[in-house]
């Protein structure tokens, strides 16, 4: 999955489940930034971290090399105070890492957030069983055969047609408590998605 807007890429790491390392999966990123508590699987792992922001509550010494952005204002997660500086320092491609896993309403909170940020940052998130993206309301993007692709509507989603899935959807329209559509699968084609209305959450098996 590519991202939305030309320039480099930067990696955002959050405290939630760490990522399985591979240290050169991380080496084309621009820069690294880690949130709060981040910092401390990714130095573990030899990662090299260029920015630590948040109220640094996670972090009991602060290492001196490292650019941190102490930021104390609760009505914003570290999340939200991540893509914001991110933003400003003049990135726009975000590879989210540890937005899940432990507890579960960070989660939730983390995919609120992406949702303000939408139409200014390009955001994906990764897991090691996912990644994970809010879609525009024409995309397209290439998946392996067979692979698990997931729709999940945010709170809901009209007039929603695909192409490249097993189960085709036409004029589709889905909702959250009514009719949801995960667990289609790439028929290995180009996937070409549309809606017309509201927010659309992508899922894409790894």
């Amino acid at each position: 999955m590519n991202h939305r807007f030309k320039g480099p890429e930067v990696g955002l790491f959050l405290n939630g489940e760490p990522p399985v390392f591979l240290k050169e999966k991380f080496s084309f990123y621009k820069k690294i930034f880690a949130a709060d508590g981040a910092f401390y699987y990714l130095s573990k792992s030899g990662i090299s971290v260029d920015y630590i922001i948040g109220d640094l509550d996670s972090i009991k010494k602060i290492p001196s090399e490292n650019n941190f952005s102490i930021i104390y204002d609760q009505k914003y997660t570290d999340f939200d105070k991540s893509l914001n500086l991110i933003h400003k320092k003049g990135f726009f491609n975000i590879n989210v890492w540890g937005a899940s896993g432990r507890e579960q309403d960070h989660f939730l909170g983390n995919l609120s957030t992406a949702l303000k940020y939408k139409k200014k940052l390009s955001i994906i998130f990764h897991d090691k069983y996912h990644s994970y993206f809010f879609s525009d309301k024409k995309t397209f993007f290439y998946q392996k055969k067979n692979k698990k692709v997931s729709l999940f509507p945010f709170p809901e989603v009209k007039e929603l047609h695909t192409h490249g899935l097993k189960y085709p959807i036409h004029k589709g329209f889905l909702k959250i408590g009514k009719n949801i559509g995960i667990r289609n699968e790439s028929n290995g084609e180009k996937i070409e998605i549309t809606y017309k209305k509201g927010e659309l959450l992508i899922f894409l098996e790894k």
